[in-house]
């Protein structure tokens, strides 16, 4: 019995070994914290991409998912990062319908990944963020340069066409993809208020009310 009781109790310490510093495993929970990397300790986590959530995380999602069929919810504590791997993570947590629940925060990006839960929870204390999107001066720059001569962009004035129309496509995807998860049309829109900058905390009952928030599917 004692050997039994020191095996459960050793059991998420055990979960952590060879996971990225952002994922433990406790149990049936997938726990994803890019705020508070889990693998204190461990060494240099500057190959983890810490800090946010980011697209290297979305095959180490993947993988401990696969490894751990038993797995049906996922924890999360985040202040956001790739919208790209935001929603690439969201489509693993909806195909296999787990339920996510946040312990500390979950703003932006993570926000997209909280939505695609079954059952959506937050512990009292926790705070769910929204923002408008945002993209760097430096990651656009970057972007023309990549693909203007595949997109025929003869100017960066033509770019910025480009821009203003991917960004209202954008837009609409993404208001779309919150009203398909039960989230109130009026609250989605309501979401678009906040400068990038900034972070809207919605109170807990507001979050319920608005369906963001719910105990059953």
């Amino acid at each position: 019995m004692l050997a039994l009781c020191t095996a459960m109790v050793a059991f998420p310490a055990v979960a952590r070994e060879g996971l990225p510093a952002k994922f433990m495993v406790d149990g049936t929970t997938l726990i994803y914290d890019t705020d508070n990397l889990l693998s204190v300790g461990k060494g240099d986590s500057s190959n983890d991409g810490g800090g946010e959530i980011g697209d290297e995380d979305i095959q180490a999602f993947q993988n401990i998912l696969e490894s751990n069929p038993a797995i049906t919810r996922v924890q999360l504590n985040s202040g956001g990062g790739s919208v790209y791997a935001g929603s690439a993570i969201a489509e693993l947590v909806e195909a296999r319908a787990l339920d996510t629940w946040v312990v500390g925060e979950c703003v932006s990006a993570c926000v997209d990944v909280f939505l695609a839960g079954q059952k959506r929870q937050m512990t009292l204390g926790s705070r769910i963020g929204f923002h408008q999107r945002d993209w760097s001066p430096k990651a656009v720059q970057s972007y023309y340069r990549l693909w203007r001569k595949d997109e025929n962009w003869a100017t960066p004035f033509e770019f910025g066409t480009w821009i203003y129309r991917d960004t209202q496509a954008e837009v609409f995807r993404h208001l779309k993809y919150m009203m398909r998860h039960g989230v109130d049309p009026v609250f989605a829109i309501e979401t678009l208020k906040t400068a990038p900058e900034e972070v809207w905390y919605p109170t807990r009952l507001r979050l319920m009310a608005a369906g963001v928030l719910r105990e059953k599917p």
